[in-house]
């Protein structure tokens, strides 16, 4: 095929100028180079040669390559130059312009892949089910008291455990880990570092009542009864049973109840319902009820037994207090204190005119100082949005700007995000600090929450120094700065082996903001690919299948495109088992037809300041 001279030699140019920017940047961040961990040596110099490659628009060149119809892109990123330098060749070749042969070696496209499995494999530990995707999970609570849960978690294909610091305490942790470790003892343990989130303070406790809902159709028409499992104080529903509600009653009454008794009762409301016993299964039996229903501690229980000639009237035993909900919609107002004061929804008068507004406490108050009236606002991952009115020295005032259609729900201990707030914070919390001589000398991993720059970084590798720990570090990038300082904490981080990089999706879509999402979390994955270090793609991946047991198109489309990743992660919820089960399908199915390709490569922006 010939090939036009003219735009062959506008082609070179270009690969001339970007081997020259390659020298360049090798020179000017040598220092850091040179401080790097030996097994970083040459992934390190890769990611700077990608870097110096990325500071020119390679879509431009990308394009004129495919006008022509050249088969070859020089943009390959596990091994820059040794590709950009073939493909030099090839031109010249082309051009039939005779240079000396360049005897220096270079790391090659199967070095870099040895490289990058090297690295991945020291994070994760050999993944299991012939899978080249690790799928890391979030232990619930239960995890420390139930090792037959652990047991089916590790079993379906959990090739690493995390343990979110921001929950629990130590010793639940550690029972964690001690059910993981009995039955795998090789599985490793990723422990995050709770970080400085800010998020919501206590709400005041709901009444104590339980709310029994049968599943209704969009027409208001039971389609399903909800299934009720009443027990003795302390016994749990079967995990793998739905529960629409758990009621605790005499024991002795539950040994003598059989299939076919009836319990008759008036709610909350004065309303007769039945719940009609279905089944007994362990310690607990199942009703079902085909009413709403609202239950509390002086709710009286009829219980009929199956020849319905005798009944013995129960109580229901002591209930927990409902979760407290704000309901919040778009155009409400919310009070944000600074002082830790109990929050309330709002208080409405007969009309349903409010009287009081809704309002809320932050966990960390001294970072809302710096927030300025027309700020935007975000809770629960973005769940629910807002826009800052007014600013006090006790409080802000929020308009609700985005929420559900029928109000979106704030609860305690969510996330606030403050994207276009400027908050002074760096390095480790007392709490970080405290939960690390933990993490060292229990854990294979440590996840370190909200980097932003390389001092953070280094932060966190001065305390491991004062604790003589060797450890692998996942840096999570959750804001704008962090991703926009990504190449320098990659540097400074190399100077510990092994590192990994989590895209913590969740506050990493408020910070830098939806239209922008998309594109950032790609150029994190390339910038690791770049730099031969395992990635986590992380946040709400399958949530829907987890949480409800049905998934959505748009999430398995997503835990498909996840396959890209070295890891995929997984949150808690009811039906983590059916998830870790189709989600390790998934990887498995799509590793077979789907590889990393290239992509269109525009300028980057990037901190050159490493």
């Amino acid at each position: 095929m010939h090939y036009p001279e003219k735009k062959l030699q506008v082609i070179s140019v270009a690969i001339d100028s970007i081997i020259d920017r390659i020298s360049e940047f090798e020179l000017k961040y040598k220092a850091q180079l040179d401080n790097v961990h030996p097994n970083y040596a040459q992934s390190a110099k890769n990611m700077i040669h990608y870097l110096a490659l990325r500071t020119f628009d390679i879509s431009d060149l990308q394009k004129k390559l495919d006008d022509i119809g050249m088969p070859i892109s020089p943009e390959a990123k596990n091994s820059i130059l040794h590709r950009i330098l073939n493909f030099k060749t090839i031109l010249n070749s082309l051009l039939n312009i005779d240079l000396p042969t360049d005897h220096k070696t270079h790391l090659t496209n199967k070095e870099a892949k040895i490289i990058q499995h090297r690295n991945s494999k020291v994070i994760f530990g050999t993944i299991k089910n012939k899978r080249e995707t690790a799928i890391m999970i979030t232990q619930p609570t239960e995890a420390a008291t139930d090792k037959k849960f652990v047991e089916s978690l590790l079993k379906l294909g959990m090739d690493c455990a995390r343990i979110n610091c921001a929950h629990d305490d130590e010793h639940i942790w550690k029972q964690i880990i001690n059910n993981i470790k009995e039955v795998e003892n090789d599985c490793k343990i990723a422990m995050d570092l709770a970080g400085l989130k800010i998020r919501t303070g206590n709400i005041k406790p709901g009444a104590k009542v339980i709310h029994i809902q049968p599943k209704k159709n969009m027409l208001g028409k039971v389609i399903a009864p909800a299934r009720v499992w009443l027990s003795s104080q302390g016994i749990a529903p079967p995990r793998d049973k739905q529960v629409g509600a758990v009621i605790t009653v005499n024991e002795k009454w539950l040994k003598k109840s059989e299939k076919g008794a009836t319990i008759v009762f008036k709610d909350a409301r004065g309303k007769k319902r039945q719940i009609h016993i279905d089944a007994k299964e362990d310690n607990g039996i199942w009703g079902l009820c085909y009413k709403s229903a609202f239950v509390t501690s002086e709710t009286v229980l009829n219980v009929f037994f199956e020849k319905k000639t005798t009944f013995e009237v129960h109580t229901v035993h002591d209930l927990e207090q409902l979760e407290a909900i704000i309901f919040l919609s778009k155009g409400d107002l919310l009070r944000l204190d600074k002082d830790p004061i109990p929050g309330n929804p709002a208080v409405l008068d007969e009309r349903g005119k409010v009287t009081e507004i809704a309002h809320i406490s932050s966990t960390s108050p001294k970072f809302l100082n710096n927030v300025l009236v027309g700020d935007p606002i975000f809770f629960d991952d973005g769940k629910i949005g807002g826009r800052v009115i007014e600013a006090h020295s006790k409080y802000l005032i929020i308009e609700i700007t985005n929420a559900k259609k029928k109000g979106g729900k704030l609860r305690a201990d969510k996330g606030i995000n403050l994207p276009s707030s400027k908050i002074d914070f760096a390095g480790l919390t007392d709490k970080d600090k405290k939960d690390l001589k933990f993490i060292v000398k229990n854990a294979d991993i440590v996840n370190f929450s909200f980097v932003n720059n390389k001092q953070d970084v280094t932060a966190l590798l001065q305390e491991l120094t004062k604790l003589n720990a060797k450890i692998g570090i996942v840096l999570k990038i959750e804001t704008m700065e962090g991703f926009r300082n990504l190449p320098g904490i990659l540097l400074k981080a190399m100077e510990n082996y092994p590192i990994g990089v989590m895209i913590a999706r969740g506050d990493l879509a408020i910070e830098t903001g939806w239209k922008n999402f998309a594109i950032i979390q790609e150029e994190i994955i390339h910038i690791c690919d770049a730099a031969h270090l395992p990635d986590i793609w992380a946040t709400q991946v399958l949530e829907n299948l987890t949480k409800k047991g049905i998934p959505t198109r748009a999430e398995i489309t997503d835990a498909a495109m996840a396959q890209r990743a070295t890891c995929v992660m997984l949150n808690k919820g009811p039906y983590l088992e059916q998830t870790v089960k189709i989600l390790d399908q998934i990887l498995h199915k799509m590793q077979q037809i789907h590889n990393k390709k290239g992509a269109l490569l525009p300028k980057l922006e990037f901190n050159e300041n490493l």
